[in-house]
């Protein structure tokens, strides 16, 4: 394991290392979906679907996934700070 990991007890560690790794991967996610819309940001490819220069349909329902896939980015994040802090509290 990651020497990050070494100074946790070791159900927590691989609990904070399966976290960290969803938190990849839906990162991973919400970027290949950016791309799919040629943009660099959620409120890039919103504009671009406003202004007509990519089709509403699909591409309003890819800006929501983009907006989905950063929220639960944003909250799995969370997460694993919050459970870092507990255990750094100890």
């Amino acid at each position: 394991m990651d020497p990050f990991y070494n100074h946790l007890p070791p159900e927590e560690a691989v609990e904070i290392e399966k976290l960290s790794r969803l938190m990849y991967e839906v990162r991973t996610a919400r970027d290949e979906m950016l791309s799919r819309l040629n943009a660099s940001t959620a409120e890039q490819a919103l504009a671009a679907i406003l202004s007509g220069d990519l089709p509403e349909h699909p591409g309003y329902e890819h800006y929501l996934s983009v907006r989905m896939l950063s929220d639960l980015h944003a909250q799995v994040r969370a997460d694993v700070a919050a459970r870092l802090a507990e255990v750094n509290a100890r």
